[in-house]
C-alpha cells in the first residue's frame, strides 16, 4: 500500500535512529559508512533506514565512484514544516485570544485596598 508523501515523512521521522541520521546529516554530506559509525546495527539495517528516509524525500543518495553519499533534501522538510505551520498559526491565534480575554478580566477587577 502506497502512503501519501506527508505520511511517509512522519513515518520516517517516527524512528529515533532515522532522526539521529538526519541530525548527523545536518552538518553536511556523509558517506553511508560515516552514517553507520555511531550505531551498533548492521550495514543492511542502516541501508534500510536510509531507504526509508530517501523514500520520504528527506535525504538524497548518490554514488560517487565506490562511495555512497547522502545529504539532506530540503523539499521533504518543507512539506512537513508547511503542514505543521498551519497548526502553529491556529495555536498562536488561540493564545492571542486567551491573552486578550485575560487582560479584559484583569481590567474589570476592582483593586484590592
Amino acid at each position: 500500500m502506497k502512503m501519501d508523501p506527508l505520511s511517509n515523512i512522519f513515518a520516517a521521522l517516527a524512528d529515533p535512529t532515522r532522526r539521529k541520521i538526519l541530525e548527523i546529516l545536518s552538518s553536511g554530506e556523509k558517506s553511508t559508512g560515516e552514517l553507520s559509525d555511531p550505531f551498533s546495527i548492521s550495514a543492511p539495517a542502516i541501508s534500510r533506514h536510509l531507504k526509508v528516509l530517501e523514500t520520504a524525500g528527506l535525504i538524497e543518495r548518490k554514488v560517487d565512484a565506490q562511495w555512497r553519499r547522502c545529504s539532506l533534501n530540503a523539499d521533504g522538510f518543507k512539506q512537513a514544516s508547511d503542514w505543521v505551520s498551519q497548526y502553529r498559526r491556529f495555536w498562536e491565534d488561540r493564545f492571542t485570544a486567551l491573552d486578550t480575554y485575560l487582560e479584559d478580566i484583569n481590567s474589570q477587577k476592582e483593586p484590592i485596598e
